[in-house]
């Protein structure tokens, strides 16, 4: 291991790594910059543990689903905001679904905006929402568990 995935390991190793973890993955739910994958798999490296990588993916998807629903909230509340044309056309398409993909990095933060602009319902948003982060997070999640055995 280099001294930086170390530092990052023994950091992600107890309490502390949770809640960072929980801020990144509400924070890069937004369009603020953040690298809630990088940690999770560094939290996941620092203990390779079933149980302990699920309770991780699942605080990340958590958290990332709370940060898309406050965008989906902004695009509600704030109307006169103009939204991307590309998220508008996606989620007037497609509807609540097209928020399973609100993960993918740059053109999914802005689904959940226009989602809440186009007035989709609270329920479905959170549905969907909820499905692609989980997906997204158990995905690697389990690549990071396999990485860390791989290699111990």
């Amino acid at each position: 291991m280099t001294a930086l995935t170390e530092t990052l390991a023994s950091m992600l190793d107890g309490g502390a790594g949770l809640a960072a973890l929980c801020l990144s993955a509400f924070l890069s739910a937004t369009v603020l910059p953040g690298s809630s994958e990088a940690l999770l798999a560094a939290a996941v490296a620092a203990a390779p543990e079933t149980g302990r990588t699920v309770l991780l993916a699942a605080a990340a998807s958590v958290f990332n689903t709370l940060g898309s629903m406050t965008s989906w909230c902004i695009g509600r509340c704030f109307r006169q905001r103009a939204v991307e044309p590309g998220a508008l056309a996606r989620v007037q398409r497609w509807g609540a679904p097209a928020l399973f993909f609100a993960w993918v990095p740059v053109v999914g933060d802005m689904l959940p905006i226009a989602a809440g602009w186009l007035r989709i319902g609270f329920w479905p948003a959170l549905l969907w929402t909820a499905l692609g982060k989980s997906f997204r997070y158990a995905v690697l999640a389990w690549a990071a568990l396999q990485a860390a055995r791989a290699l111990a």
